[in-house]
């Protein structure tokens, strides 16, 4: 027999909002056992059938124009409105906060990755297709501890969260819904989680495509729940069977399973504990395809319009280097992206794309020439002080690629990656890349960006300090003109006069400002201010031996060999003058004792003229 035991806040839930649409009505739902909550529950028996509405588009930043005629039922009663309602609209709207999918991705593989202080040690995100129409769904599975039927309906509530740890990504109690809906219209979840010596396992419903197409003005969630601490699952009954059944009818027609036994099976490869997601009718770009490609790549999940840019045409050498580099893969590439999402080592915990582990990329760990500096950022008078340490470096392709930014983390996951801080169009910084966790600044709901607030642009300012003074002090190490060091510079106006002058294995070049493509602009080369001489602000020339021909790589290599040579000479110029020291040093000691020999010989000399002298007397 079916256990009975006392109701919970929430059977399905029906989270009402406001609309302006006058023609839009409701039903009068049936009330929870406290009438108070937000959340009642609601039979789901009279809901208009699939067929008689159809959802006109699959492109997700299209979905939410969709409007639905007048529905029969009656207006809901004055003394039921206690609370605010949600339209089915602003699931679509609310989702719209995730600007691309990899993000909405990122979200799940947070909640994943929140559970590892609950034992989570995987989640899974690989691709199934659903039997009924043969399409692509997406799932992410956890072994974490899983969610009771009380935190299941919390997760399926909007703006709930019981994460209050500080070291727990999620805080908004959102992103589970932007997430999923950004992804696809619909999401079903199972769970499984053992409280005390009770083991429950519950399946719930969020689904776009149902809410549309039975023309519902409130957002209903069916879901079932099991007791399975005996030897069998034995449903939940929190008011009536039919109640239970009604949800159970509704799961059943609106998600990719047909029957009660197909359903539990999903709970057969979760194991004793964790969860499991299955995000099905997924978006549509604008040409009426996937927005995730599945196909490119057995064992990597695509944004299907990032990869295919630069396709339809030859790519030169050098931008092809540039779209091989990590920097460019994490805007198309979810292996790229989840390679780099946390900023420190999993020791017990693994990302399974595909069914191949996500190797982590620690961008610190990659970069030449390697410093870190420490900010203490200015909190509140009543906060204590933090340290942030920043890792910042040359890329290994440097100066080659102009790849560059800092990669700002909040919380173990990053939220910026390489953020060029320095304004657009300057080459000063190129190369140069950084890591840091800025705990101290709040990030954006999407976790893409931060809020702009006056500690965000105190860390925008030290950023670009901290750029410009190791890019000051460090650019020659590969290749780049020191700030300050001056060039052979000839004026303009009498550069043909000069020329005529050169002899015929030299040439006069004066280099662009892209350098033919390059990141090496004209200000790597010149000095900052001209010779003694030439008037300032006037135009200049370099001028150079064999490098008519020569190609940017080449010089870049000979500006390096020649520095290297430079700095080999300068340390044995340092060992010489430090030899040079020393042997005066000694030469200085040496005639200190010569001059004592000399005093003591002249004085032994007199002693024995004396002597001498002495012994006649005598």
């Amino acid at each position: 027999m079916p256990s009975k035991t006392e109701k919970p806040p929430i059977e399905v839930v029906n989270i009402d909002s406001s609309d302006d649409e006058e023609d839009d009505s409701v039903t009068t739902a049936q009330k929870s056992s406290n009438p108070k909550t937000a959340l009642k529950t609601q039979s789901t028996s009279q809901l208009v059938s699939p067929a008689d509405q159809k959802l006109e588009f699959r492109s997700f930043w299209k979905a939410g124009r969709l409007d639905v005629g007048p529905t029969s039922r009656k207006p809901l009663p004055v003394v039921d409105l206690e609370h605010a309602r949600v339209h089915p609209k602003f699931l679509h709207s609310n989702a719209t906060s995730h600007k691309w999918a990899f993000g909405a991705i990122a979200e799940l593989l947070d909640n994943a990755v929140d559970e590892i202080h609950n034992g989570a040690t995987f989640v899974k995100v690989d691709k199934v297709v659903i039997a009924k129409d043969n399409s692509p769904a997406l799932v992410f599975q956890d072994d974490g501890g899983g969610m009771d039927p009380a935190a299941l309906r919390k997760c399926m509530s909007l703006g709930y969260s019981s994460k209050k740890s500080n070291t727990t990504i999620g805080q908004y109690g959102n992103g589970f819904k932007t997430s999923t809906m950004r992804l696809g219209a619909d999401v079903i979840v199972f769970s499984r989680a053992t409280r005390g010596s009770k083991a429950f396992q519950s399946v719930g419903l969020l689904s776009y495509t149902f809410l549309r197409k039975t023309g519902q003005d409130d957002v209903i969630v069916p879901m079932i729940d099991f007791d399975i601490s005996g030897h069998w699952a034995e449903p939940i009954i929190y008011s009536s069977q039919d109640d239970w059944s009604s949800n159970l009818k509704t799961i059943l027609e609106w998600s990719p399973f047909t029957s009660k036994d197909e359903l539990l099976q999903q709970f057969e490869d979760i194991g004793p504990h964790g969860t499991r997601i299955l995000i099905y009718n997924l978006w549509l770009n604008d040409e009426g395809v996937y927005e995730l490609s599945f196909d490119d790549d057995d064992e990597d999940i695509r944004l299907r319009d990032e990869a295919s840019c630069g396709d339809q045409i030859k790519l030169s050498k050098k931008i092809a280097e540039l779209q091989s580099h990590i920097s460019y893969c994490i805007r198309y590439s979810l292996r790229a992206y989840a390679s780099i999402l946390y900023l420190r080592k999993f020791t017990n915990f693994s990302i399974i794309l595909r069914g191949k582990p996500v190797q982590q990329f620690f961008i610190a760990e990659d970069l030449k020439f390697a410093k870190t500096i420490n900010y203490r950022p200015q909190l509140a008078v009543t906060s204590n002080e933090a340290t942030v340490e920043t890792t910042i470096g040359f890329i290994k392709e440097a100066p080659s690629l102009s790849v560059c930014g800092f990669n700002v983390y909040h919380k173990n996951r990053l939220i910026r990656p390489y953020w060029k801080v320095t304004g657009g169009g300057h080459s000063k910084g190129f190369g140069v890349v950084g890591v840091l966790e800025a705990n101290f600044v709040e990030p954006a709901h999407d976790k893409q960006d931060f809020e702009r607030s006056s500690l965000f642009i105190r860390l925008e300012s030290k950023l670009k300090q901290i750029l410009m003074e190791y890019w000051n002090k460090n650019c020659q190490l590969v290749g780049h003109q020191p700030p300050g060091s001056r060039s052979h510079y000839v004026p303009k106006e009498h550069g043909a006069k000069f020329q005529k002058q050169l002899p015929s294995n030299q040439h006069d070049v004066s280099l662009s400002a892209d350098f033919q493509g390059g990141n090496l602009d004209q200000g790597n080369y010149l000095a900052e201010e001209p010779p003694i001489g030439f008037a300032a602000g006037s135009s200049v020339e370099v001028i150079s031996e064999n490098i008519g021909s020569m190609s940017v790589e080449q010089i870049c290599d000979e500006n390096l060999k020649l520095f290297m040579r430079c700095e080999e000479h300068g340390q044995k110029e340092t060992e010489l003058r430090k030899t040079i020291g020393e042997l005066e040093k000694e030469l200085e000691q040496a005639k200190m004792k010569c001059a004592q020999l000399s005093a003591h010989l002249e004085t032994r000399k007199k002693q024995k003229i004396m002597k001498q002298q002495t012994e006649k007397v005598l």
